[in-house]
C-alpha cells in the first residue's frame, strides 16, 4: 500500500507539471477553426508541441528520418502506412499518442481525408523510382499529388509542403522527370499556397546511391560515369523540411541540391577509397544493352535498375543555386559522411583503417571556391 505522504508528493508533482502560462499559448498560421495551440512538457520524445503534422510517404527513405525530427520537437506525427512491417520503425519514434498510424491507399480520398483532417501542416514525399502493375508514375506522382493537395485544401489544411526533385521538367526525357514536374503543376493549381521542395539525388542509412554503388557498381559506369550529380545528405534534406513547419508561409518552389557538382566516376573512387575495396573492372555497357537488361529485370520482385533509370543515369542534375539559406540550413558534403554509411562493407582486417579520399573533380573545386 502506498504511504498518504507518497500520494500527496504524488498529486503536487501532477499539479505542477499540468500548470500552464500564457507562453504555453502559441498560434498557428492560418487554420480555419483558429484553435489554440498549446505546449507541455520539455522537450524531446514526451513533449506535446501542440501541433499536428502528416507525412505522406513516411515509410520511404526520406520520411523515416522526417517523422523523427518531428516527433522529437513534440509535433503529433500521422503517420499513412500501407505495410505494417514498415510502420513499425515509427514505435520508438515518440511517447504514447505522438506517432499515430494510419492506413491508407493513394486512391482512397476519405482515407487521405481522415488522415490529414486534424493536421496543421502535411507533407507529401509519396513517390516511386520504378513503375509496377498497381502504380505508375502518372498515378503517384500526378494524380496521387492532386488528390493530396486538393484534399488538404478543401480540409482547410494551413500549410501543405510538396517534395519533387531537383530535375523535375516537363520536357526530360524521363518519364519520372515529366511527372514529377507534371505534379508540381497539379499541386499549386488545387493548393495555391503549396511549398515545391526540390531536393537532390539523396544519400545515407539504406540509401540507392553510396549503397548501390557498393553492391551495383556496375549499373554506375552508364554514360562512362560522366554524369553530374549533386548529391544530398538525407538528413539536411529532412531539417530543411522541419524547419519549413516553424517558418512564414511561402508558396514558392525551393530547389536543395548538394553544395558540389560530382560525377559517378568520382563517387565510385570514392566508395572504393572507403571500402577499401578495389575499383571495379566491370565493362561499360552499352546504353541499348542496359536498357534492355533493365527491361528484362523489371519484373522482378525488386529490380536492380528500372529502363526509366537507365535514361536518368545519362541525365546532368540542374545546375541550379541552391536555396538552403530560406531553411536555415548548411548542407553537408558527402565526403563528411560516407565513412559513417560504407564502413559496413569493408572487411574485418581493414574496418579500422584511416580513410584516403581521392582526388576532388576540377568541377566540384571550381564550385566549392564560387561559394
Amino acid at each position: 500500500m502506498i504511504p498518504s505522504s507518497s500520494l500527496l508528493r504524488l498529486r503536487v508533482t501532477v499539479r505542477k507539471t499540468s500548470q500552464r502560462a500564457y507562453h504555453d499559448l502559441t498560434t498557428i498560421p492560418t487554420k480555419d477553426t483558429n484553435r489554440p495551440v498549446i505546449s507541455q512538457g520539455p522537450p524531446g520524445y514526451s513533449a506535446v508541441s501542440g501541433h499536428v503534422a502528416t507525412v505522406f510517404g513516411s515509410t520511404g527513405f526520406l520520411g523515416r528520418y522526417l517523422v523523427s525530427k518531428l516527433a522529437k520537437r513534440g509535433t503529433q506525427v500521422i503517420v499513412p502506412y500501407r505495410d505494417e512491417n514498415e510502420a513499425r520503425i515509427f514505435k520508438p519514434m515518440g511517447d504514447l499518442g505522438q506517432i499515430v498510424r494510419m492506413e491508407w491507399d493513394l486512391r482512397d480520398e476519405k482515407q487521405i481525408a481522415e488522415c490529414l483532417r486534424h493536421s496543421d501542416i502535411v507533407y507529401n514525399l509519396v513517390g516511386r523510382d520504378y513503375e509496377t502493375k498497381n502504380f505508375d508514375y502518372g498515378a503517384v506522382h500526378v494524380a496521387g499529388a492532386e488528390r493530396i493537395a486538393k484534399i488538404a485544401a478543401q480540409e482547410g489544411v494551413s500549410r501543405l509542403v510538396h517534395v519533387s526533385h531537383l530535375n523535375a521538367n516537363l520536357n526530360s526525357p524521363s518519364k519520372f522527370y515529366q511527372t514529377k514536374a507534371e505534379g508540381e503543376e497539379k499541386v499549386k493549381a488545387a493548393f495555391p499556397g503549396a511549398t515545391i521542395i526540390r531536393p537532390g539525388t539523396l544519400f545515407g542509412y539504406e540509401d540507392k546511391l553510396l549503397t548501390n554503388m557498393a553492391v551495383w557498381p556496375i549499373w554506375w559506369k552508364l554514360n562512362h560515369g560522366e554524369t553530374k550529380i549533386r548529391p544530398t545528405h538525407v538528413m539536411d534534406a529532412a531539417q530543411a523540411l522541419l524547419n519549413l513547419a516553424s517558418l512564414p508561409q511561402t508558396a514558392r518552389t525551393l530547389s536543395l541540391p548538394g553544395p558540389s557538382t560530382l560525377t559517378y566516376e568520382y563517387l565510385l573512387d570514392l566508395v572504393s577509397s572507403v571500402t577499401l575495396r578495389p575499383p571495379t573492372r566491370a565493362p561499360v555497357l552499352p546504353k541499348a544493352v542496359a536498357a534492355l537488361l533493365a527491361q528484362v529485370g523489371q519484373n522482378a520482385w525488386w529490380p536492380a535498375l528500372s529502363p526509366d533509370e537507365v535514361t536518368r543515369r545519362y541525365i546532368d542534375d540542374a545546375d541550379v543555386p541552391g536555396e538552403w539559406d530560406a531553411v536555415n540550413v548548411v548542407p553537408s558534403e558527402i565526403e563528411q559522411h560516407a565513412i559513417t554509411y560504407l564502413r559496413r562493407y569493408r572487411s574485418a582486417e581493414n574496418f579500422v583503417r584511416p580513410v584516403v579520399f581521392p582526388p576532388r573533380p576540377v568541377l566540384a573545386v571550381c564550385r566549392s571556391l564560387s561559394h
